[in-house]
């Protein structure tokens, strides 16, 4: 490798060795900007005069041939920016062989144009240990192209010690996908490198993504800035006895949770940062520190915690990015008013995803009007995601133009979301026509959600032809809604064993209802364990009908139980009737006709009599039966009679039976015969011939 420059500087590189050898450069900046200046002063206004005062010093001295003061006063006038003043300086206190002045010449030639002649006195100075004459040489050789020579002075630089040159050796060999850069990064970084500590932090981020992706455990860890879409996905109303899944699409937002009806819209999709209750108030301070990160056993920081402890050093140096990342590590663990500090202070310096963020946190805090003002400054910044978080707002309020302006702001912004979301007001106002035109633009853009709300209101209009395609497209994105809805699709064409793959495909994703459907299909082909796993996946996520099938499947395990033994304690609820009581709760008829069933067997009369009427209530003809016979046990037969009439007129024929009986013990013949021939109509067999027999009974009394 050549030395640059002409010979006679080259032969004065001795000179600089020997009698600068244990000099060090403090150069803080680029090789290009005057802060690489060696030796010069902050020439603050503040010390204007002091500073005036000691360059008249140097000034004097220099003229009486002083090399330093010919080097100081050279870096002062180069810092001015008084590049002819300050040459003839830096030349003569170079030509005393002046290290810093020779590194400060290369940044004075460097400014005027003259890189090659700047690289000869940088070299100069780096071979005689000039640190921050290394960083610039490597930088020099580096946007020339020569990476293994950038490489070598780079890494001189930061053999010694020299935060740029540190920084500018990581970025090389990060760009070359070295894993040495981390070290360089770190060792940047501990020398209060900005940058440094930004980027390793999301380096230390990044890796511990990837462990909890190795270790299945995504919900430890923010992966990136942008980390969940802040949707919830709206349910149906709970339940009856119908099983709800067959035949009931799923449209729901881009995180899909339970599914949706097409004709109800789902909460428009947004992708920022932030979620969970509480946060700051409408202009909380920023804070410089926050609080201390705790770590693992031991005092160990896990990576994550690593990663926080960086972005905080670069975020308290007024890295807006930094402080972003920072608020949502800490939003994530639930440490909201410490993020919402974070988030301010990037807000503040220009940042518009951490406004958005900022927004976001304040509306779960119940401050829906301050949310406002920083998704408004966040949407005018251009932040997408901000906009559509605007439109949900105002669509919320009713207020549907507005919401559909700042959609199509989010759409501008290059937010697929704002065309999905303009689909759901769409569909909202029944204009289906525009809603499949929005549905359609964001499903081409890759909107996994649009193309299976897409699928849905064609499979609506009639054209299955047509869903089936973007049903497909969708599941395979990823949309589990979309694998639900391929096996309603296949349910309808009878192809029930390509249905169960696409409801198994989207049970193992997490959808309710197709844990649902896969353990029905399980129950039916007689794998009662297997079907057992589905049933409970699917009644911890909420399934009132998977959590009563549940119930009935561990019911049948069970010994009858016998009655109560005078003395003996209540015996404890067991698991069968705890499953029975969840889907109870959430309106399931049949479940409460059952809990009530088993309080009677208890003896708790009360309970059970609570929980009849309540499925009575509903609609339930065998709550309206059972609660009809505890009733004309107490006595009551008159409220008794008419719950009976209700179960009797639902289709209950042994409720009939026992309005004939109740008729003929009143001497109302007519009524009892009436009611004899409906229960004969409803039976079962049993019944109607009870009912045939009293009938022909009340007909003789009649006829007598």
């Amino acid at each position: 490798m050549e030395f640059m420059g002409d010979r006679a500087t080259l032969l004065e590189t001795g000179r600089f060795v020997q009698r600068h050898a244990g000099d060090v450069a403090d150069a803080t900046s680029s090789a290009v900007a005057a802060d690489n200046v060696d030796g010069a002063g902050s020439g603050g206004s503040a010390d204007s005069v002091e500073t005036a005062g000691a360059e008249a010093r140097h000034r004097r001295a220099a003229e009486s041939g002083d090399t330093a003061s010919m080097s100081v006063l050279g870096a002062l006038l180069l810092r001015r920016g008084d590049l002819d003043g300050a040459e003839p300086y830096l030349r003569a206190a170079t030509a005393e062989g002046d290290r810093a002045a020779a590194n400060n010449l290369g940044v004075l030639l460097h400014q005027r144009g003259y890189a090659d002649e700047a690289a000869g006195w940088w070299r100069i100075a780096a071979v005689a240990g000039s640190a921050a004459a290394a960083h610039a040489l490597g930088r020099h050789f580096r946007e020339r192209g020569d990476e293994p020579a950038a490489e070598y002075w780079l890494r001189q630089s930061a053999e010694q010690g020299h935060a740029l040159g540190a920084y500018a050796l990581a970025d090389l060999l990060e760009h070359r996908s070295d894993v040495g850069a981390e070290r360089w990064l770190r060792a940047a970084a501990e020398q209060g490198h900005r940058e440094a500590a930004y980027r390793l932090a999301r380096a230390l981020e990044r890796r511990a993504a990837e462990e909890a992706r190795a270790g299945g455990d995504m919900g430890l860890v923010l992966g990136r800035t942008e980390n969940a879409a802040r949707v919830q996905a709206q349910g149906r109303a709970g339940g009856g006895d119908a099983v709800p899944a067959v035949g009931a699409l799923s449209a729901t937002p881009a995180t899909p949770a339970t599914p949706a009806t097409p004709a109800t819209p789902a909460t428009p999709a947004t992708s920022g940062v932030g979620g969970g209750a509480g946060g700051p108030a409408a202009g909380a301070p920023a804070s410089a520190v926050a609080a201390p990160v705790a770590g693992g056993e031991g005092g160990e920081l896990s990576v994550l915690d690593e990663a926080a402890q960086w972005y905080q050093q670069a975020a308290a140096r007024g890295h807006q990015r930094a402080a972003l990342h920072l608020g949502a590590i800490l939003e994530k663990r639930g440490e909201l008013k410490e993020a919402g500090r974070w988030y301010l202070t990037s807000a503040k310096d220009g940042e518009a995803r951490a406004a958005c963020a900022l927004g976001f946190l304040l509306r779960d805090a119940g401050d829906e009007e301050s949310a406002a003002v920083w998704w408004l400054r966040a949407a005018q910044d251009g932040d997408g995601n901000a906009a559509n978080a605007l439109g949900a707002l105002h669509a919320a309020r009713g207020e549907q133009q507005t919401a559909e302006r700042w959609y199509r702001a989010a759409m501008d912004a290059g937010d697929v979301n704002g065309a999905y979301n303009l689909g759901l007001l769409c569909a909202a106002q029944d204009r289906t026509p525009q809603a499949e035109q929005w549905y359609r633009r964001a499903a081409y853009a890759g909107h996994r959600e649009a193309a299976n709300a897409l699928a849905v209101l064609l499979l609506q209009a009639g054209d299955a032809t047509g869903a089936e395609p973007w049903f497909s497209k969708a599941a395979e994105a990823g949309s589990v809604d979309a694998a639900f809805n391929l096996g309603i699709l296949y349910v309808g064409r009878d192809d029930d064993r390509t249905a169960l793959s696409w409801y198994e495909r989207a049970a193992a994703a997490g959808h309710t209802e197709a844990a649902l459907q896969v353990g029905i299909a399980l129950l039916r082909d007689g794998d009662e364990r297997a079907a057992e796993r589905h049933l409970r996946c699917a009644a911890g996520g909420g399934s009132a009908e998977a959590a009563f099938r549940l119930a009935t499947v561990l019911d049948s395990r069970q010994p009858p139980p016998g009655p109560p033994a005078l003395g003996e304690p209540m015996a404890e609820k067991s698991e069968c009737e705890e499953w029975y009581e969840r889907a109870a709760e959430q309106g399931h008829r049949r479940a409460q006709v059952r809990v009530g069933m088993l309080a009677a067997t208890r003896g708790d009369m009360a309970d059970a009599a609570r929980w009849y009427r309540e499925a009575a209530e509903a609609g339930s003809r065998n709550g309206a039966f059972n609660l009809g016979l505890l009733l004309a046990r107490e006595g009551n037969e008159r409220e008794a009679a008419l719950w009976w009439a209700r179960a009797a007129r639902a289709g209950h024929g042994r409720a009939a039976l026992r309005l004939a009986l109740l008729a003929a013990r009143r001497g109302e013949l007519t009524e009892g015969q009436r009611w004899c021939a409906r229960a004969v109509e409803l039976g079962p067999a049993e019944v109607a011939e009870r009912a045939a027999r009293l009938r022909d009974a009340l007909h003789q009394e009649l006829t007598a």
